[in-house]
């Protein structure tokens, strides 16, 4: 079984949620070997928005999540506003879809998963699109709208290259050789 998380981060972006859950992507995911796709909704999230394309279709409603069946794929989606095991989730993915907020982006690259960035369109300051263009040329991630997902699942993720991992110690040994404690 081969999971796909896709997380919203705090906020909302019902548009990248809808996106998930198009025939093209289902499609596309399923060639991949995706079956189970774990789906964080952020705030406001009332209900599944299944595109009426795919048929045969089972929903059930669990306290605050909503487990999606399609029949048809042999998929299953869960959704959840919120989850409390973030890290846990990513861990357990084969590859990661996310918002392009910068936590979010960090927290996938520490833990070396795959990683797509969706960038939200909507945003009248979108700044996030830069720090995704950035990180993409730098051969981290790949970004893309979510008109573009299909495409960008594709991609060869044999060729990205996992994030350095922080120096701890940085920004205390320039404060040490700033006060002279060291030279």
């Amino acid at each position: 079984m081969k999971t796909v998380f896709v997380t919203v981060g705090t906020t909302k972006f019902p548009k990248l949620v809808d996106t998930i859950t198009t025939l093209d992507v289902i499609k596309t995911l399923k060639n991949l070997g995706y079956d189970n796709v774990q789906i964080q909704t952020g705030k406001d999230f009332h209900k599944p928005n299944i595109d009426p394309l795919l048929k045969n279709v089972t929903v059930n409603l669990q306290e605050q999540s909503w487990a999606v069946k399609l029949l048809d794929f042999d998929v299953t989606i869960n959704y959840n506003t919120y989850f409390d095991n973030f890290e846990e989730q990513i861990r357990k993915a084969d590859l990661v879809i996310s918002h392009a907020g910068a936590g979010s982006c960090l927290d996938v690259l520490r833990l070396k998963k795959p990683l797509i960035v969706v960038t939200n369109e909507d945003l009248m300051d979108n700044h996030q699109t830069e720090l995704a263009e950035q990180l993409q040329k730098d051969k981290h991630l790949f970004f893309c709208n979510c008109n573009t997902l299909v495409d960008t699942l594709h991609k060869d993720f044999i060729n990205l290259v996992p994030h350095p991992q922080p120096d701890k110690n940085l920004f205390s040994n320039y404060l040490d050789k700033c006060c002279g404690f060291v030279q």
